[in-house]
């Protein structure tokens, strides 16, 4: 998740915590020690005497009081608040550089053999943050399955050529645009569903959505011989499918 950030504001951050751990300990918090020795001895304890009422009560009251104690921590809400403003900033720097997603045809490539099953390498990874693009040789045709964090992403299709069967893209986000390029040939199935975002399909105006799964298809989608299904889901957001 963090593979983006630099080594040396980590390294910052991380020595920031510590030495803010120190402070809290040593001048604000003197007695948070003694409640995690506390806490986790009793967590101890009620494991060992589990089978008893009295180990239960001390097993789940210690974890019950050491979640609490971690929870008041100054140092967990400065990691937390590191955190968010890390989200924010890789938000926007997804915003100028969506993420393109072109899969194409080519020989087989190499795949593995195990037992009854082979494995087929995978032409995309799942990504929280940053973009991802495919490579600039041909694969394989494989279904698509990918997860987004926070970012946009774009799907073209138009220099791919696509099997003689049905193709399926899966594409799972929580916060973020989603554009599809579909070439003029192929019909096209789409089941989307959101919390809330906008919808633009082929000429059709802009739809809003809140709460609410969605199905378009095309006319001729059940006897064509190329076809794409695709399913999307999203908090928020906005779906656009142009024709190219």
């Amino acid at each position: 998740m963090f593979k983006n950030i630099n080594s040396d504001y980590l390294n910052w951050i991380i020595l920031i915590g510590f030495l803010l751990l120190l402070l809290e300990v040593l001048f604000f918090n003197g007695g948070l020690i003694v409640t995690f020795l506390l806490s986790i001895g009793s967590i101890y304890l009620g494991r060992k005497w589990r089978p008893r009422f009295l180990g239960k009560l001390l097993y789940w009251g210690g974890w019950i009081w050491l979640v609490m104690t971690v929870l008041n921590m100054i140092t967990l809400r400065y990691f937390l608040f590191v955190l968010l403003i890390y989200f924010i900033v890789q938000f926007f720097q997804t915003q100028k550089n969506p993420k393109q997603v072109k899969p194409v045809i080519i020989e087989p490539q190499e795949t593995v053999e195990t037992g009854q099953f082979i494995q087929r390498k995978k032409i995309f990874e799942n990504k929280f943050f940053s973009s991802q693009k495919s490579p600039e040789h041909a694969y394989e045709w494989n279904d698509i399955n990918i997860q987004v964090g926070i970012g946009n992403t774009v799907i073209d299709l138009s220099d791919t050529v696509l099997p003689k069967e049905e193709a399926v893209i899966v594409i799972r986000s929580l916060v973020g645009n989603v554009q599809i390029l579909i070439p003029y040939e192929v019909e096209l199935h789409i089941h989307h569903s959101t919390m809330a975002g906008t919808i633009t399909i082929f000429q059709e105006s802009e739809q809003r959505v809140v709460n609410e799964t969605v199905i378009y298809e095309t006319a001729q989608y059940k006897e064509a011989d190329q076809k794409v299904k695709i399913f999307t889901s999203a908090i928020s957001g906005k779906l656009e499918v142009k024709r190219v």
